[in-house]
């Protein structure tokens, strides 16, 4: 499916690749650069360079290539599904398995499970990512809802781009929040000295979670978080904002941390209203053998 990104920069300033990567953090540097050189992007209507400088109030269009088409096959991977309709499904990921296929990981990832164990899956989100309306992260566990059909799938992205969906997590962070609960309202993009990370940034886009301490430790808390919006790495980066950073997190984390198979973050509660029925569905995964091993051994 072809895209096209039609952009109106406020404040901005510098160079457009720069500026361009700051706002778009869900493409590469550079990525966006091929673009450039392949005159895929306009300002003001007239194709431009990398080193264009921007100004407030530039109008940019970019025209999206077609996506790398990956082999997307079937595999009989074991799955977990929590619940399932002709129109829904909410499966309980487990840590370590990503969720759809990428240059780095065109195999063994949860939409090729998908594939295999259902007939139908939604078709909107481009042909690598079938029936997949969001995602957590490889290392995060827990319950990610699935569209088995286009009608479904726009109801179930409405949701969460109306904030109507319920998602909570549990999370095991280094130090002890003295606070019984919180609410962290910072605007999150593309770090500026890591490409590879997410950072608090003055120009990022708007996030917010809400945080409840369910448990205290010697040198760490276990938290309930409750995102109202989903950008990449939120908790993480939000979490380590505050000074409380995930516990086993190989990115945001201190290096000497738990030991584990990445951070203790566990997508818990899922609740969104049924696209057909308008029921209000709510589904609860209880943590991972890991989680519970380690959360017994800091209470001993």
């Amino acid at each position: 499916m072809k895209e096209q990104i039609d952009l109106q920069l406020g404040e901005q300033s510098g160079r457009i690749d720069k500026v361009l990567s700051q706002e778009l953090v869900d493409y590469s540097r550079s990525q966006i650069q091929q673009w450039l050189k392949d005159e895929r992007v306009m300002v003001n209507g007239t194709t431009v360079k990398a080193n264009y400088k921007v100004k407030a109030g530039d109008q940019v269009t970019i025209a999206v290539p077609e996506p790398t088409i990956l082999e997307l096959t079937p595999e009989n991977i074991p799955l977990e599904i929590v619940y399932e309709d002709e129109d829904v499904a909410v499966v309980n990921k487990p840590q370590g398995m990503v969720v759809h296929p990428s240059a780095g990981h065109p195999n063994g990832t949860l939409v090729n499970a998908l594939l295999f164990h259902m007939q139908n899956l939604s078709s909107i989100n481009d042909v690598i990512r079938p029936g997949i309306v969001h995602r957590i992260d490889k290392d995060t566990s827990g319950l990610l809802m699935i569209a088995k059909n286009d009608f479904a799938h726009e109801s179930l992205a409405k949701q969460l781009k109306e904030k109507t969906s319920l998602r909570k997590y549990v999370a095991l962070v280094h130090g002890v929040i003295p606070h019984e609960k919180g609410v962290i309202d910072a605007p999150i993009g593309r770090s500026k000295t890591d490409r590879k990370m997410q950072a608090v940034i003055e120009e990022g886009k708007p996030a917010v979670t809400h945080f409840q301490v369910l448990e205290r430790f010697a040198d760490f808390t276990l938290v309930e978080l409750q995102l109202e919006t989903g950008r990449t790495h939120q908790i993480r980066v939000h979490m380590k904002y505050i000074g409380y950073p995930l516990a086993g997190d190989p990115v945001y984390g201190p290096k000497k941390t738990l030991p584990g198979e990445g951070q203790f973050l566990h997508a818990q509660v899922l609740g969104f209203e049924h696209p057909r029925t308008g029921e209000f569905l709510t589904f609860t995964a209880p943590l991972p053998e890991v989680f519970q091993k380690t959360l017994e051994k800091l209470r001993k």
